[in-house]
């Protein structure tokens, strides 16, 4: 199979724009719960005060006054840098409802980013949050940027657009949402630059609401166990693509939503448990990190072996449960199903619990899920649905079909959209989530799109049933001296499922043979330490223990086994500390920069194969 196309589940947008659906929604159904907003100053998820339909559209119509009194224009170009919270999406639709474009950028971002965005999108005004992006701004300014107007959320900002607006009438708000069109630019969503400058991509209102109706058509009956209210907390970036998707389906599907503005851990465990989502939209770092954490709170409380007994059988457990479902086996045993049965109770029954209790469907995104730690939790009673996607195909293109998880796959086309594998086994998709073009970039657009078909750069496969494997990114293959084609991606994903391991780089281009950068998680070196009666420490001191060293080498051989002779990984180095946003290692969206890596850790990288 070399082509396989779905058709749609939803209409697309005949008419008008984004922010429609706001105001439907609170003339309908004006009582219905839109967000749990966080009160200020209240620990994580500890105090929240429900914003209804009807409340968010008035605030919607307040601050899109605000934006009008201080000249946004339809057409206007306008930055968002913020972390996730409730008024970075009021402030979206407000610029959606008066015909303006959003343009996301991470609060993290450089100024030298900022430079370049600001000038490549000609933006008008930023709305940023505090008083570092603010200078992060200001130290981006220049006499080449068109940048007027700066409203700061931290510094009362939506209060001075209200005041702002208040002398003009609401109705000019709705004469220019009714001049929106489907095909009119919503998003200027910037890539997260892992092989290069990153482009700016033109997302519109059709493209985006085609991507979360055909979602909600499809798949929407995950949302939540019938009778409840669907609700999700969203704490993926809104400057990512995949977490304004998440944040638009939402108000699109009627999903309570609440806003989480750290994704670490020690925040967002606590918020999960607090706010007790029905439905989950996240990375696999964060099923790595909650399994991780789950793993590290057996290892505290004396139960270790216990919860690797469990985890094992979950993951046969899952992995005979899907082979029956898909005719290919009798599915688990009598003796298999008892075990279940009691780890349920000892072990699943807590993991279930990180995620408040009510969760029991999710969904992964952003890079593919590995198989085994997808099958750990539909052992444990969640079913994690794996999808693909690029910011140039609105988010995901690819999902698992409901009922019909085959983990390992990242599922079949989303309805509307097609896929194919070229001859060089590249990814292509065309359909209505892909993106108007790159920004001013003529070049860039003829090289990725041809006959409708956008080049997606990554590698993949069919397999017998139409589910999409990614097997690599071109990019990113390394070739050896001997000339052998390497890609890296089935190695790094087979290491990082080690307890010990967080992060992992392979390399070898130009070299006789390939090697690895190895990170260790903190967290699971510090419960390993205290386990052995070893005084606990950092990676960097704890690297040259034998017994360590002799772990990471069973994996790195567990991952060799997988792959043949010449593509096995002959040396590795534990690097001192994890790869880092902060680092300029990681994009926001957590996915390694392979350049940045390479270039931070030359050094390292010489000393491997000068040891050899």
């Amino acid at each position: 199979m070399r082509e396989l196309e779905v058709p749609r589940l939803a209409r697309p947008l005949a008419s008008g724009g984004l922010a429609d659906s706001v105001f439907t929604a609170a003339l309908e159904e004006p009582r219905r719960v839109q967000f749990e907003e966080a009160v200020a100053g209240s620990a994580a998820g500890s105090a929240r005060r429900p914003v209804t339909a009807a409340r968010f559209a008035a605030d919607v119509a307040a601050v899109a006054r605000g934006f009008l009194a201080d000249g946004i224009r339809p057409g206007h170009r306008v930055v968002v840098m913020s972390r996730t919270r409730y008024e970075w999406t009021l402030v979206a639709y407000a610029l959606w409802a008066v015909g303006a474009v959003v343009v996301p950028v991470y609060p993290t971002s450089s100024a030298e980013q900022v430079r370049w965005i600001l000038r490549g999108t000609g933006a008008v005004g930023v709305v940023v949050e505090d008083d570092h992006t603010a200078m992060t701004v200001a130290a981006a300014y220049g006499a080449r940027t068109d940048l007027t107007r700066l409203w700061q959320l931290d510094a009362g900002g939506i209060d001075t657009l209200v005041e702002a607006g208040a002398a003009v009438e609401e109705v000019h708000v709705h004469q220019l949402r009714a001049g929106v069109r489907p095909h009119d630019t919503a998003v200027i969503c910037y890539t997260s630059g892992t092989t290069g400058r990153p482009k700016g991509c033109v997302i519109t209102h059709h493209n985006l609401a085609a991507e979360t109706d055909n979602l909600l058509a499809g798949w929407g009956e995950l949302l939540a166990p019938p009778g409840e209210r669907p609700s999700l907390l969203a704490f993926l970036p809104l400057a990512h693509c995949y977490g304004l998707m998440v944040v638009v389906s939402a108000v699109r599907g009627g999903v309570t939503v609440a806003h989480q503005p750290d994704l670490s851990p020690g925040a967002l465990l606590p918020a999960l448990a607090a706010f007790r989502p029905t439905f989950l939209f996240a990375v696999p770092y964060i099923f790595e990190r909650i399994l991780g954490s789950a793993r590290a709170a057996a290892q505290s409380g004396g139960h270790s072996a216990l919860f690797e007994r469990a985890a094992r059988t979950a993951v046969r457990y899952a992995a005979q449960a899907q082979r029956h479902a898909a005719g290919q086996g009798p599915g688990p045993g009598a003796r298999l199903r008892l075990r279940h049965a009691v780890y349920d109770r000892l072990v699943y029954a807590k993991v279930r619990e990180v995620f408040g209790g009510r969760m029991r469907s999710a969904v992964s995104g952003g890079s593919p899920l590995s198989r085994d730690l997808g099958l750990f939790f539909a052992g444990c009673g969640i079913t994690v649905y794996d999808g693909y996607g690029l910011t140039e195909t609105t988010a995901a293109v690819t999902a698992q079909p409901v009922g019909a998880v085959r983990h390992g796959t990242v599922g079949r086309p989303l309805p509307g959209n097609a896929v194919r594998i070229a001859d060089d086994g590249e990814i292509q998709v065309r359909g209505d989530v892909v993106f108007a073009g790159y920004l001013d970039d003529p070049q860039a657009n003829a090289a990725a799109v041809r006959d409708g078909w956008f080049a997606t750069g990554d590698l993949g496969r069919f397999d017998p049933d139409g589910y999409l494997v990614i097997t690599g990114r071109k990019k990113d293959i390394i070739i050896t001296s001997g000339g052998k084609s390497v890609s890296p991606q089935v190695l790094e994903e087979e290491l990082r499922a080690h307890p010990l391991i967080s992060g992992c780089l392979v390399v070898g281009d130009n070299r006789p043979y390939v090697a690895a950068l190895i990170t260790l998680d903190p967290q699971a070196l510090a419960s390993w330490q205290i386990l052995k009666g070893r005084p606990t420490t950092g990676p960097e001191a704890a690297r040259d223990d034998d017994e360590l060293r002799g772990h990471i080498q069973r994996a790195v051989s567990r991952a060799n086994s997988r792959v043949s002779r010449a593509e096995s990984i002959r040396a590795f180095r534990v690097l001192p500390r994890e790869f880092a946003t902060q680092q300029g290692l990681l994009t926001p969206s957590l996915k390694v920069r392979r350049s940045a890596v390479l270039r931070t850790y030359a050094k390292e990288i010489e000393e491997l194969y000068a040891s050899r």
